[in-house]
């Protein structure tokens, strides 16, 4: 097949505005989705782009096309005449989340515990060090991040770029459900570590069923808050 010109000459200049273009939205898209994951914007809350742009120093252009590819993700909505919101799950939507959540984290530790390695322990300890002193200080964001790599670390080590993916799009997803997490932070910690030792044996199976057991914990949670909406 032969192929054809375009309708008119792409200069070098106009090729630079356009990679600079896509590489300005791509750094917009993944700050402003590492600060929704991480608890930087709470769910319900209304972004102020305007304002974002200015923070960013850049331009609206690429901005929106961060926002509205986040908004394809499910992680934030645009409501007429109201403006872009964070996502809010109810109760029984994150129910319906997590649920999913705990199947597939319960792959990843089993598979994870194949492939451990001194630098995936160090990494991990090293998430657990900085859980702990933001355990101390009930620094909710904080802790949130370093759960993030702790898990992060997990899904690497399942060697499974598809299993990956699909967590990486729930975890998005399950930052946007209302709850009052630090009461458990604690206990979340010690989830935690007992995964971290499960993971040091090479014992999948038990890999499995305590990081299941850990998703669980945050799913009698949930349902808690379920009920007490019900009351409401």
């Amino acid at each position: 097949m032969k192929l054809t010109s375009p309708p008119f000459p792409l200069s070098l200049n106009t090729m630079k505005t356009v990679l600079v273009k896509e590489k300005l939205s791509e750094q917009a898209y993944r700050i402003l989705r590492e600060m929704i994951t991480n608890s930087r914007f709470q769910p319900g809350t209304r972004l102020n782009v305007e304002q974002l742009a200015r923070d960013m120093e850049i331009s609206r252009t690429p901005l929106w096309e961060a926002v509205n590819r986040l908004i394809q993700e499910g992680l934030l909505v645009s409501l007429p005449n109201r403006g872009v919101f964070v996502l809010e799950l109810t109760p029984l939507e994150a129910l319906e989340i997590y649920s999913v959540r705990e199947v597939l984290e319960g792959l990843a530790a089993r598979l994870a515990a194949k492939n451990i390695c001194r630098d995936a322990i160090a990494r991990m300890e090293d998430s657990l060090i900085k859980q702990h002193d933001m355990v101390i200080r009930q620094d909710l964001i904080g802790y949130s991040r370093f759960d993030y790599a702790f898990h992060d670390v997990i899904h690497e080590l399942s060697h499974n770029r598809f299993l990956q993916e699909m967590l990486d799009f729930i975890r998005g997803k399950t930052r946007s459900a209302l709850m009052n997490f630090k009461p458990v932070m604690i206990t979340s910690y010690r989830d935690h570590q007992a995964i971290l030792e499960a993971l040091k044996k090479c014992d999948g199976t038990l890999a499995e069923r305590t990081i299941k057991a850990h998703i669980r914990r945050i799913i009698r949670l949930l349902k808690k808050s379920e009920k007490e909406s019900h009351h409401d």
